[in-house]
């Protein structure tokens, strides 16, 4: 019970009872400075948006919102940095994902993110399965999917930025549960146009909301979105800082699946039931086509 117990009392037995498939997430899209050192700006928005939206549930950061973009600037402790957000989730009693950062573990590099409960408990860690290759050069996919449940609420995952492009990484979260897609992302390149069709694609392929949370300056252009199960954009942001909480539904989740979109197809029922077995992923989806197109290195200047 999330107010006082006489007040509680006071109010009708139906006004006194949350709606458990109603969930509020802020998305914190702020400026990642080139040099990082983005901790206590992170520390103000968190503090921000409880002040502006107490009745938030979950705050989303954008990728690699901590310490920017760049291999030097990678966490020197993390374990330092994530007791920060800890604290200040157990102090707002608000589940917190401070975007991600990179760091270094038995001589190799990841993108690296973290999920905190309201108890001020990291309760998952997820490294990027697909980095920006070959831009983001020297860093290495994870292997692990990382799914967790909001008790009495429903079923969440993460993904950072690039895995979106791979619909196979959605397709495993949605098999599991998955209603709620969590998407840190920094992209700040002329691809963003793409994202902004992939995320509400995604959305409605997979019957789900996608929470896409972009930075600005050295942590993207903006323009973080979020699409419901219709494939409806509930929210854009310009290319300004803004905190943009959004009350999501995941009753509409359920009901999508079981009914359709707008009655509709029933997406996740029919790839249950399909017929075919996609031989694209025998043999580890070994391809004689997809070797020929050479190694995955930058695009040589034209001759």
């Amino acid at each position: 019970m999330s107010g006082p117990l006489s007040d509680a009392i006071s109010m009708p037995v139906s006004a006194g009872r949350r709606d458990n498939t109603r969930f509020m997430i802020s998305g914190v899209q702020m400026s990642v400075p080139i040099s990082g050192r983005n901790i206590p700006a992170m520390t103000i928005q968190v503090e921000k948006t409880m002040a502006l939206y107490p009745g938030t549930d979950m705050i989303v950061f954008s990728e690699l919102a901590m310490h920017g973009p760049l291999h030097a600037c990678a966490a020197e402790d993390p374990a330092v940095d994530e007791a920060v957000f800890q604290a200040l989730a157990a102090k707002h009693r608000v589940w917190i994902i401070p975007g991600s950062y990179f760091v270094h573990r038995e001589g190799r590099t990841y993108n690296h993110s973290i999920v905190i409960n309201p108890d001020g408990e990291i309760v998952g860690r997820y490294d990027k399965m697909f980095p920006f290759m070959p831009f983001e050069a020297g860093v290495t996919g994870g292997t692990d999917f990382l799914i967790f449940d909001v008790p009495d609420v429903g079923r969440f995952g993460l993904s950072i930025c690039y895995d979106i492009w791979f619909p196979e990484t959605t397709r495993t979260l949605t098999s599991a549960g998955v209603e709620v897609l969590l998407h840190p992302v920094l992209t700040g390149t002329t691809d963003r146009k793409a994202e902004l069709a992939i995320v509400p694609a995604t959305a409605v392929m997979f019957s789900c909301y996608v929470i896409d949370v972009n930075g600005l300056d050295a942590g993207g252009v903006g323009r973080s979105l979020v699409a419901d199960p219709t494939g409806n954009v509930v929210h854009q942001c310009g290319q300004v800082a803004e905190i943009f909480p959004i009350n999501i539904d995941l009753g509409l989740v359920r009901q999508v699946r079981a009914e359709g979109a707008n009655g509709l197809g029933q997406v996740l029922k029919s790839f249950r039931d399909r017929n075919v077995a996609f031989s694209t992923y025998d043999n580890g989806g070994a391809s004689a086509y997809l070797d020929s197109l050479g190694p995955l290195v930058p695009m040589p200047k034209r001759r």
